[in-house]
């Protein structure tokens, strides 16, 4: 039987695998890029096989790689799973996007973790689709339309109107549609902004400023930097206490609503459902 190579290189070797990128994978591992970079160096050298393309952006699996990773992959499950059934503290684990977490999912957090002292909460909070085969993860919360595949179970949690939203000290300066053209309009990356003034009826090219993430544009009109179009559900505890105003009545209404996803066959059913139904009944 040939000698196993070091579990640590194993481990950097299927990070890097599933995220193809060494940054990525030193992340969830708690090392340096460099570390990670290392270990896989040495352990294609190890096997005496190229486990990578190296290309100026990222990683790609080369064809040993794709063979190598599947059943190492498998493997680490199995251990991970054979740790969870022994371990007191039960564990689900929820997919959710930067923003939503931070607008809508983590103020409500506490709530879940005083009704299921038992149950421990890991937030996966990034842009990037789940995948449910190999990260880990029991459920996600997606922005989107579905279906979205044929071996999951997608259930609307809310649907999405978007709003106008600015600091009070904006307000009083946009009273009619038209008003927003004087105003700097917060965008994300769903960019609705052009179909929102097309509904209202304004034409004119309003000044734009686009950020990445859906949190950042709510931030940016926060801190008083012009009106951001954002999901009513996740700007709702803003507005309610004053520190953002709807100044107008508009709402922009897109079949482009916020789903719990989960697969047919889940992991941990029971944790699923739990979390299902706690998500439910936060709307």
């Amino acid at each position: 039987m040939a000698a196993l190579p070091p579990l640590n290189a194993l481990r950097a070797f299927e990070a890097s695998a599933r995220h193809l990128n060494f940054r990525l994978a030193a992340e969830e591992l708690g090392v340096t890029q460099g570390a990670v970079a290392q270990q896989v160096r040495g352990l294609e050298a190890r096997l005496g096989e190229v486990l990578f393309d190296r290309l100026p952006r990222g990683l790609r699996l080369t064809e040993a790689g794709r063979r190598f990773h599947s059943p190492l992959r498998r493997a680490f499950r199995l251990i991970e799973e054979a740790v969870e059934d022994l371990s007191p503290d039960r564990r689900v684990t929820l997919s959710v996007t930067p923003s939503f977490a931070s607008k809508w999912l983590v103020p409500r957090l506490s709530g879940f973790t005083d009704l299921h002292p038992d149950i421990s909460v890991q937030v996966d909070a990034r842009e990037r689709l789940a995948d449910f085969k190999s990260d880990g993860v029991d459920l996600a919360v997606r922005q989107g339309r579905a279906p979205f595949g044929s071996d999951l179970v997608a259930e609307p949690l809310f649907s999405t109107e978007f709003v106008p939203v600015c600091s009070p000290a904006i307000a009083g300066q946009v009273t009619h549609p038209s008003d927003l053209l004087g105003q700097v309009l917060l965008n994300d990356t769903h960019g609705l902004w052009p179909l929102f003034l097309e509904r209202v009826g304004v034409n004119g090219k309003p000044r734009m400023m686009s950020f990445s993430q859906t949190s950042l544009a709510i931030d940016a009109a926060l801190s008083g930097q012009g009106v951001a179009l954002a999901n009513a559900p996740l700007v709702a505890p803003e507005v309610a206490s004053g520190r953002l105003v709807r100044p107008l009545e508009d709402v922009l209404i897109e079949d482009f609503g916020f789903y719990i996803v989960a697969p047919r066959q889940p992991r941990q059913p029971q944790l699923v459902e739990i979390m299902r139904s706690w998500l439910l009944s936060q709307v």
